[in-house]
């Protein structure tokens, strides 16, 4: 059932649009001014809204404008008793999807109506599909910070203003650029990110500019930068405080004249990109330190998105936890796992000095050394991967997870394969080798172990 917000400050014109559509079996609400109107469209998901264009608290143009700011893919019809051809280009040159003249006229109405929902609907899909496509993970997290970060992506994603991400590692700010990205207008052109702390600094530029072959002793061909390469979509400037002095005063002339030169080239070259930048540091104490342009910054910073460490949003642990759960007993193929509300509580309880990285490998390791349900016991045994359980004489230890060397894998089912053998191999041991207890224990049947077991050579006392 689609929903439908009314937005008009005449009781007539509410009662009447509200009766037609009711008897259509739409759902719809209605509201007399369009700031309560725009109150209602950012508190719901409404599928439509009918706004009047003459009202007197704020102008329905103005609401338009606002109302897609707030929901950018949320269909308008604009409705007037004194319609123009010049009111309706304006309208439409708005963004609202049709225009139409009161009183309506029923089968207008109704087809205008449906067309609109009909569309925003196509677009809900199509971004969907083109979600699943570009794999981009979604920001989890209901706490208020959360909730306030989703809100400033969306209304200014559709814009072309720069924005600095700042929080610590792990805490989520590439994910942050990355919607930012997938929910503005570039979204079909690149996002192209560089990691300013990883390049040595003679070569950052070469990195961001691109180079003429023999401009220095290695440029034995001409390259293309990053901002040339994210020409028409999206340049994420990670760690961008680690960014030497130099190359910050090529960056803000590129950002103010919206032209690069490559290095050992004299041709200005044009150039399209919404930059946006991150940073763990805090750049006004590295200005006080000279080690960070103060113009830069102010160019940099026209919106400032700051995420949260782990450890300020521990509401959020559950949500993220069982989203974790589900996506890598899927990427393992292996029987969904369950949690204990002791077990949330214990990693609630853990420092996170590590962030949403940290939280999400303890889960992984949690799901390969725990049984069907994950314990309080499992998260206090396998918390820290390095320490062992000490106490008194004779108590047992608990299992040390060594570090591993990913370098050893040729591909994504090489790690699987590995994970699996090691997983099984753990649960045969914990179980003194009684394979149906094992199989019955990860929730597969006994035959099939006994080919996993074949499979990896497993043996026991290995």
């Amino acid at each position: 059932m689609a929903k439908i917000l009314i937005i008009d400050d005449e009781r007539a014109i509410r009662s009447t649009l509200r009766e037609i559509l009711e008897y259509e079996d739409y759902e719809v609400d209605d509201v007399d001014n369009g700031i309560d109107g725009l109150e209602l469209i950012r508190k719901n998901d409404y599928d439509l809204v009918l706004c009047d264009i003459k009202m007197s608290r704020m102008d329905g143009m103005e609401v338009l404008t606002e109302g897609l700011i707030i929901k950018p893919d949320l269909p308008f019809i604009m409705i007037s008793g004194h319609g123009t051809v010049e009111t309706a280009v304006e309208a439409s040159k708005k963004g609202a999807f049709d225009f139409i003249s009161k009183p309506p006229d029923l089968n207008r109405l109704l087809i205008t109506v449906r067309n609109a929902l009909d569309r925003g609907s196509l677009v809900v899909e199509t971004k969907v599909l083109k979600r699943k496509v570009s794999k981009v993970r979604p920001i989890l997290g209901e706490s208020q910070s959360i909730l306030k970060i989703k809100e400033t992506i969306d209304r200014v994603a559709p814009t072309d203003a720069r924005v600095l991400v700042t929080g610590a590692n792990g805490a989520g700010k590439e994910l942050v650029a990355r919607w930012l990205h997938e929910k503005s207008n570039r979204a079909n052109g690149p996002i192209i990110e560089v990691n300013c702390a990883a390049i040595p600094s003679e070569l950052i530029e070469s990195e961001l500019f691109g180079h003429e072959k023999g401009s220095f002793t290695s440029a034995i061909k001409q390259r293309i930068g990053k901002f040339e390469s994210a020409n028409g979509g999206t340049l994420f400037m990670d760690e961008i405080g680690d960014m030497s002095l130099s190359a910050q005063a090529k960056v803000l002339r590129a950002l103010q004249e919206s032209k690069i030169t490559r290095v050992g080239g004299e041709k200005e070259i044009d150039v399209d990109v919404r930059v946006v930048a991150a940073t763990n540091k805090d750049l006004l104490k590295e200005i006080e330190a000279g080690n960070f342009r103060m113009d830069l910054y102010h160019r940099l910073s026209v919106i400032l998105i700051h995420v949260p460490s782990l450890s300020e949003r521990k509401d959020d642990i559950a949500l993220l936890t069982q989203s974790f759960l589900d996506e890598i007993c899927s990427d393992y193929g292996m029987p969904a796992k369950r949690i204990s509300d002791g077990a949330l509580e214990a990693l609630k309880a853990q420092p996170w000095t590590g962030n949403i990285r940290e939280l999400r490998n303890m889960v992984e390791r949690l799901i390969i050394l725990s049984d069907k349900t994950i314990t309080e016991d499992d998260v206090r045994s396998f918390a820290n991967p390095t320490a062992t359980a000490s106490g008194a004489a004779g108590a047992a230890a608990a299992p040390v997870v060594q570090q591993t060397d990913f370098n050893q894998f040729k591909n994504f089912q090489d790690y699987k394969d590995w994970a699996e053998r090691e997983y099984i191999k753990f649960k045969l041991e914990k179980n003194n080798w009684n394979v149906s207890k094992t199989a019955d224990d990860i929730d597969i049947q006994r035959s099939h172990l006994y080919s996993k077991i074949e499979k990896y050579g497993l043996k026991r006392g290995e």
